[in-house]
């Protein structure tokens, strides 16, 4: 999968072609125009263009894209072949909500399990994700090859189930606390601050 190269804005839109063209009636060898597409789902021709080729290369003139390649192409780049396990550690307001969405799968991705501190949350299932203690997170994602963590904590506990969650195996975290982190070389870190964009939306208002 090389979805390493393509932009955040290309891969935002990748599950919305994918759910177009799969409720489309399907035969062996029909095609389907980029102009199709972009028709069908009211986009910009020019952007529908641009985002296939950054996944599947230029379409044939006159032709454009076998739809059942295509299908399997965007597949292929959204992890369908194979569904990553995450872990979420923080099971307040901000992480159920993560637990309660729906639309990670879309992108190859699904939480598996949750972890708190918290005594009455813990052996707790919320959305249908068990609840655990955070003395099992190491010995639950070595045991299940987890490598994707999700931190929704506070500040001040955000760097400690960091560091808890590089000394269990997992390589690539999503942090959602409004704070820094340090983590080894090595570690892939995302940092998410909500603040910030809405800031940055407000702040658009008035100019």
């Amino acid at each position: 999968m090389n979805g390493h190269s393509i932009s955040k804005a290309t891969l935002g839109r990748l599950p919305q072609y994918l759910q177009y063209l799969r409720r489309l009636p399907q035969c062996d060898g029909e095609t389907i125009s980029a102009t199709a597409i972009a028709r069908g789902l009211s986009l910009g021709e020019v952007q529908v263009r641009k985002d296939l080729a950054a996944v599947s290369g230029a379409g044939k003139p006159r032709i454009g894209y076998i739809t059942s390649d295509l299908i399997r192409i965007l597949e292929s780049h959204l992890g369908h072949e194979k569904i990553t396990s995450a872990v979420l550690v923080g099971a307040g307001k901000l992480g159920c909500a993560l637990l309660d969405y729906d639309g990670f799968e879309e992108y190859g991705v699904k939480i598996v399990a949750a972890f708190d501190c918290n005594e009455k949350l813990v052996n707790t299932e919320k959305f249908n994700t068990e609840i655990m203690p955070m003395t099992s997170l190491n010995s639950y994602c070595e045991e299940h090859d987890v490598k994707l963590g999700i931190i929704t904590v506070g500040e001040n506990s955000a760097q400690q189930v960091c560091n808890q969650m590089v000394s269990s195996g997992i390589t690539a975290i999503w942090n959602f606390a409004p704070c820094g982190l340090k983590v080894p070389d090595g570690i892939l870190l995302k940092q998410e601050n909500l603040a910030l964009s809405l800031a940055y939306l407000n702040n658009q208002l008035y100019k």
